[in-house]
């Protein structure tokens, strides 16, 4: 897995290179692959800053947006009122732009860690709650048949049965939403904020800095996968019993 991961990165920057030396194209539209590793290690200081507060930012949105997922995922499961009422809500609040929500939210929430933080719970939970939602109501019939058979109750059907055949499901989705989650974290910083990697982009993009802006997009690349490596090494654990075929 690492090796090829090596590999795949090597292979990336070398096609990088060669597109900047057959272009020649100029510094400040397209650096070169070991320009832009010189100014990250320049300027690893004001990165490391700027990353600090996303890396905070992205975390916070993960595990809030899949907190409340789960929770939602549980209640409309549970709860048959609760279902007719919440699933038309989160398909309206996922039918409405994230570039339109995202200023209303700045306003709302100010231009501080928060209104990030919201934008990335905003896109998080869909996935999270639709997986798992989607897990619960779809048990084995065979298990819940045999459930029966024994006697069990519809509380203990829930939470001893449903619940741990529903976890494959709820895997995805939380792969899903690590896979987003940088997003909402990086469009709040787009829209209104003073710190944070997207904030450091959008200020190198506007003073033609494009070698800083690259450096900056590549730390936002790697702790994204590495976060998304971390969480899936997780979620295998946590569903050991699901062999792959």
């Amino acid at each position: 897995m690492a090796l090829r991961a090596l590999i795949t990165m090597v292979g990336f920057l070398a096609a990088w290179h060669l597109l900047v030396w057959f272009t020649q194209a100029e510094p400040y539209i397209l650096p070169s692959p070991d320009r832009v590793l010189e100014r990250w290690w320049q300027d690893i200081e004001l990165i490391s800053g700027h990353a600090a507060v996303t890396f905070v930012e992205i975390v916070l949105g993960l595990v809030i947006g899949c907190l409340l997922g789960v929770l939602t995922g549980l209640v409309m499961a549970r709860y048959r009122l609760a279902r007719l009422w919440l699933l038309p809500a989160m398909v309206i609040s996922q039918a409405l732009p994230v570039f339109a929500i995202a200023p209303v939210l700045v306003l709302w929430i100010g231009y501080g860690m928060g209104s990030k933080i919201t934008m990335a719970v905003i896109i998080i939970y869909f996935p999270v709650t639709a997986a798992f939602y989607d897990g619960l109501r779809r048990t084995e019939p065979g298990w819940l048949d045999l459930a029966a058979t024994m006697g069990a109750s519809k509380r203990s059907e829930f939470w001893v049965l449903r619940i741990p055949a529903a976890l494959p499901a709820l895997a995805s989705g939380i792969r899903v939403a690590t896979a987003i989650a940088p997003i909402g974290a990086v469009i709040g910083e787009w829209v209104g904020s003073s710190r944070g990697l997207g904030f450091l982009m959008l200020h190198s993009n506007g003073r033609m800095q494009t070698d800083l802006m690259f450096a900056a997009l590549f730390t936002l690349a790697v702790f994204a996968v590495l976060l998304y490596t971390v969480v899936d090494a997780g979620l295998r654990r946590l569903t050991y019993w699901q062999t792959e075929s």
